[in-house]
């Protein structure tokens, strides 16, 4: 992999931190016209922790901001608002929600606008540290989730407060899929084991509750692992080995599915995710052997791209660039790292890893609107449009 900076100036007004294209990690100038620079979205509004950004599936005309206490807010998608609402407060119910306990994400079903279903990724205090995935649907008015429908759709019982992952999205199959960190306490060997949900994405059918397997998911003729663990290989699983898949994404042109997952002590990956793959973790990190040393590589994938440690310490997946304001992004995975607060890309078929901006954000998440025009969330309490530079 060879890195190369590609920063533009930056716009004071938003707190970034320009650098010049040719310097950097390999040097190399910027291609003509892919600089880009952030303009803050929303600008009356602001958020606690905020960790995601969605839009309903066709509906344009709001946006749902995520924040990590457990409330989900909703506001109209006009530049001048100045007010949001609350869609839906389990905050009692995720009680401790420092560190990387929370609420992770919500994902709308594909029919939302004829069933009200949504289902929220989260985690429980109380009694003991739990992960939920639990679906929830709108109250009478149908401007807000109603907290007392939920249902539980899977739980895991986390041995740490770390490496919860959390992502939750609907695919363009109509099955829900689900990020699931290895359970902290590195290494651990729980991503390798395919009889926990520990260190895996996930893919159910929720047409109807309890879920369903579908038929073409690795093991699908096992029987489920609700409680996040079983006693043959969890039929759910749709690829394992990972470390904390911090946001995923499924191309809207193409369908492939991009993920950021989380290194430990030197390396961040980007990785293709398809049925069936093993990427690796805890056996390697990115495309080494973790601690050093030897290990075996087979039945492991590579991770499309990598970067080290002294270019970010976290990695946040990001989108396929689809939108049309910007062809000179299109087709590119454009995503994030949330210690150094730059911004990345990989251009279609490249493996050159290529630094779009450095900001001074703390990137939670990536958002992507119905048109395909990409937002930045920082965890700060701020959201950000990619825009051209000037």
């Amino acid at each position: 992999m060879r890195f190369r900076s590609v920063c533009a100036l930056a716009l004071s007004a938003v707190s970034l931190v320009g650098c010049g294209g040719g310097g950097g990690y390999g040097g190399g100038g910027p291609p003509p016209g892919v600089e880009i620079t952030l303009e803050a979205a929303f600008p009356s509004l602001g958020f606690s922790r905020p960790v995601a950004m969605v839009q309903a599936p066709g509906d344009s005309s709001r946006w749902f901001v995520v924040e990590q206490s457990g409330i989900v807010c909703m506001f109209d998608n006009d530049e001048a608002v100045t007010t949001a609402s609350v869609f839906i407060d389990i905050s009692g119910e995720v009680g401790d929600s420092s560190g990387e306990r929370g609420l992770f994400g919500i994902a709308f079903d594909p029919a939302f606008a004829a069933n009200g279903r949504a289902y929220l990724s989260f985690t429980r205090s109380s009694p003991t540290l739990r992960s939920y995935v639990s679906r929830f649907t709108l109250a009478t008015g149908g401007q807000s989730l109603d907290p007392s429908s939920e249902t539980v759709v899977l739980t895991l019982d986390q041995p740490a407060p770390n490496h919860n992952g959390g992502h939750i999205v609907f695919g363009p199959d109509g099955y829900l899929y689900v990020g699931l960190g290895d359970g902290g306490g590195d290494p651990g060997d729980r991503p390798q084991e395919r009889t926990n949900l520990f260190g895996k994405i996930i893919r159910i059918d929720v047409a109807s509750l309890p879920y369903t397997i579908p038929a073409d998911n690795p093991f699908s003729g096992n029987l489920p692992c609700t409680t996040g663990e079983g006693t043959a290989d969890c039929p759910e699983i749709f690829a394992w080995g990972l470390r904390n898949p911090w946001r995923f994404s499924f191309d809207s042109s193409n369908g492939d599915l991009w993920a950021g997952d989380v290194g430990q002590s030197d390396w961040e990956e980007v990785d293709l995710i398809e049925s069936g793959r093993n990427y690796g973790w805890p056996e390697r990190e990115g495309a080494h052997c973790y601690l050093g040393g030897g290990c075996s590589t087979a039945g492991l994938t590579d991770p499309v791209d990598e970067y080290d440690h002294s270019i970010g310490g976290s990695i946040t997946g990001g989108y396929v660039y689809r939108g049309s304001l910007y062809p000179q992004l299109a087709g590119s995975y454009v995503f994030g790292d949330f210690v150094s607060g730059r911004i990345f890309r990989l251009a279609p078929g490249s493996t050159d890893l290529e630094e779009l901006l450095v900001t001074s954000l703390n990137i939670a998440s990536f958002g992507e609107a119905e048109d395909g025009e990409l937002y930045v969330v920082d965890h700060g309490g701020t959201l950000h449009h990619i825009v051209a530079a000037p």
